[in-house]
């Protein structure tokens, strides 16, 4: 008998196969002697849709509302119905006697195993195959020790309950406010908090109130202090203050009356889980939670340099202490075989904050693997990712970081100025990112020195009594500023913080609110569009706060160690979406789009509203029975303005196309019917006829021939 080996993509499901031997390639799958394996393409079954119970609801109707199915039916996904076929029909073979699940090893590709498992109605036993890189050796030491599959029944129901609670609270939601306010509204139970926190932080700088503030410093021979006022705030609100201060200090004299000597210690940063490194990877180089994701996935299933990315642990466990020489080994070349290769010398110093077993459930934090590393094979994106974790995985084994900082006090006048210097000790980690082009600060930026004294300057030898006289004293103005905007770094640390989402999904709900027009990316702020603002109003109440998702993702949580039941959670989920549309249908709220042209449907005159997608601005008709759409890119006629004699732009409008010089405020109609020829269109027309015609015809002749030909 054979073992059936159901991976989750094609290229995980090919080296799993040249690994374990089964080298007969088929169009959908993989045999040897004793594997076969092949692929799930994703997901290949999901929940049923409504029209699925009953066909009324393909028609979406607030009265209809809410659709909460006795029990969720499963459906074979159409755009990936062939795959499915292909492993059902595996499934069914009389010599497979046993199925080996190697879909990733989480919570999503538990449940797409699953539900193909449910769908195809496989009653033969199961294992799971649970490892956390892709390296040949991972692979084989994997299929050494496979798990029962029974041992994920937990994990399984968790992620049912996500599955279900998504599609009883989004799609109820979203198809509520759809109906109710004639607009594509789309709600979620994570994405509509994570919007909440958006417009919250932007009504807080909506409402802010700039002011202007002087801060006082004074030269005092060889070191500099600031004046600090007796709250510890160093900004002065009051412009007379400030000038009746620096009149004072200015020429005067004083004493050090405090120096403050203590050593300071910071600790390596830990490892990467997902969230962490999106972050890093946000704030070093821009890139979106999406991006790093991506290119994560990369470097762990086509390169196999790194171990699994979708974990939320930042510690490594005790039997993984035996192979870190060895990731050591393969890291240390290039630039990063000056700070590794010293440490294969001697034995390898491991504290709490880098193995915990106690701090690990599915999977370790991001490492290397033993893979050696061919830097040139690797993109720009890739080298900037990989380089983040090889150096954090590095910094694991060196020591603290050890500095001195001084706090001075100074007396002038009865006035208290302070200064604060620092001086290095031990760079300890903070070595291992000497050479790369940022400075690397930790897991916490407040904890580091720079953070910390971020006007810290090298001061001279100082001692309490000592004389000072003030050789220069001058006022530096700045006003308050508002919060920032949230950047995807800043982002994910408040989803992370009120524990929306999971590392894995929360990438996902960022480009959902991207891709639903709710939010856009300026530069790297996330600013709310004007549908964000109206939809968050819209939304109900108990959905826009993060604490009820967050409570609903400790309860996942709970479920998937066992402590949890799905049933309860489930009808609580029902029970609110119930509430939720409830409260949708009798809202008396107005939903007016953000984004209405100027431009009209020349279908049906409605006006046209604009849409951002990746293509560039589109123009689509709202009207439900229409659907007419087009490019809303300026579009450049070959008509020239009257007056400043640029090219007018063509539009289209009630009346047909027309021309209009927005500068001048000059418009033109076009009449499709008009005999009027453009000079490319003659110059066109006169060759094309002019070799059909005798040398001896004029211009007129060969125009009017033209012209009779292009109204035929």
């Amino acid at each position: 008998m054979k073992t059936l080996v159901l991976a989750e993509k094609p290229s995980v499901a090919k080296e799993i196969a040249r690994v374990m031997g089964s080298r007969d390639k088929h169009k959908s799958y993989f045999e040897g002697p004793k594997y076969v394996v092949t692929w799930a393409l994703g997901h290949l079954v999901g929940l049923a849709e409504p029209e699925d119970y009953d066909h009324k609801y393909a028609t979406w109707n607030l009265e209809d509302l809410p659709i909460l199915p006795g029990k969720m039916k499963l459906k074979v996904l159409r755009e990936t119905n062939h795959q499915y076929k292909a492993v059902q029909q595996l499934m069914r073979r009389s010599d497979i006697g046993e199925l080996i699940v190697a879909t990733d090893a989480a919570r999503e590709g538990e449940l797409l195993a699953r539900w193909i498992i449910d769908m195809a109605k496989w009653n033969k036993p199961f294992k799971r195959l649970w490892i956390s890189s892709q390296t040949d050796k991972a692979i084989k030491d994997g299929f050494a020790q496979l798990k029962p599959g029974s041992q994920f029944d937990r994990l399984y129901q968790s992620a049912r309950c996500r599955a279900e609670a998504d599609w009883m609270i989004g799609l109820n939601v979203t198809r509520a406010l759809t109906t109710k306010f004639s607009a594509p509204l789309s709600a979620g139970r994570v994405q509509t908090p994570t919007l909440g926190m958006i417009m919250a932080r932007e009504q807080e700088i909506t409402s802010f109130r700039s002011e202007e503030y002087a801060r006082i410093k004074a030269e005092l021979g060889g070191f500099e202090a600031l004046w600090q006022g007796r709250g510890g705030d160093s900004r002065i609100f009051d412009q007379v203050k400030a000038k009746e201060l620096q009149s004072k200090l200015e020429g005067g004299s004083g004493t050090i009356v405090k120096v403050k000597k203590s050593e300071k210690t910071v600790p390596h940063p830990q490892a990467y889980d997902l969230t962490e490194l999106q972050r890093d990877a946000n704030r070093r180089y821009g890139f979106s939670a999406k991006q790093t994701s991506n290119v994560l996935q990369k470097l762990y299933e086509q390169h196999k340099l790194v171990t699994y990315p979708r974990t939320d642990s930042r510690y490594l466990t005790s039997d993984m202490v035996g192979t870190l020489k060895e990731r050591l080994s393969s890291v240390a070349i290039g630039p990063y075989a000056s700070m590794a290769r010293p440490l294969l010398r001697g034995n390898l110093t491991l504290g709490k904050r880098v193995v915990d077993d106690s701090k690990v459930t599915d999977h370790h934090a991001i490492i290397p693997t033993e893979q050696t590393v061919l830097l040139n094979t690797l993109t720009s994106d890739e080298r900037k990712l990989y380089d983040l974790i090889v150096r954090r995985f590095i910094s694991l084994f060196y020591g603290p970081a050890r500095f001195d900082q001084v706090a001075v006090t100074v007396d002038i006048q009865g006035e208290t100025l302070t200064a604060k210097g620092i001086t290095m000790k031990d760079q300890g980690w903070r070595a291992v990112y000497e050479s790369a082009d940022y400075e690397e600060t930790g897991e916490n930026e407040d904890e580091s020195p720079d953070a910390e004294a971020s006007s810290d300057a090298a001061l001279p030898e100082l001692h309490e009594g000592m004389k000072v006289k003030v050789n220069r004293c001058r006022l530096e103005t700045g006003r308050t500023q508002p919060p920032k905007r949230y950047t995807e770094a800043a982002l994910l640390s408040q989803m992370e913080k009120h524990g929306l989402g999971t590392p894995a999904t929360r990438a996902d709900i960022i480009e959902k609110l991207v891709s639903s027009d709710t939010i856009e990316r300026k530069g790297n702020a996330l600013h709310p569009t004007g549908k964000g603002k109206q939809l968050i109003d819209l939304a109900p109440t108990e959905l826009r706060a993060p604490e009820l998702t967050a409570k609903w993702e400790a309860e996942l949580e709970r479920i998937a160690r066992g402590s949890g039941k799905p049933e309860p959670f489930l009808q609580d989920i029902r029970h609110m979406a119930e509430e939720l549309v409830g409260k949708v249908k009798g809202s008396d709220a107005v939903y007016k789009p953000h984004n209405v042209s100027n431009s009209h449907c020349p279908n049906c005159g409605t006006r046209l509203l604009e849409k951002k997608t990746k293509r560039g601005l589109l123009l689509i008709c709202p009207a439900d029975d229409c659907g007419y759409t087009r490019s809303g890119e300026k579009r450049l006629s070959n008509r020239r303005c009257p007056q400043c004699h640029k090219k007018m732009e063509l539009k289209e409008g009630k009346a047909g196309l027309y021309v209009q010089c927005l500068p001048c405020g000059i418009t033109e109609t076009l009449n499709k019917d008009t005999n009027h020829v453009s000079k490319r269109d003659q110059q066109k027309l006169v060759k094309q006829y002019a070799k059909q015609e005798s040398i001896g015809s004029n211009l007129g002749e060969l125009l009017k021939a033209a012209m009779e030909q292009k109204n035929k």
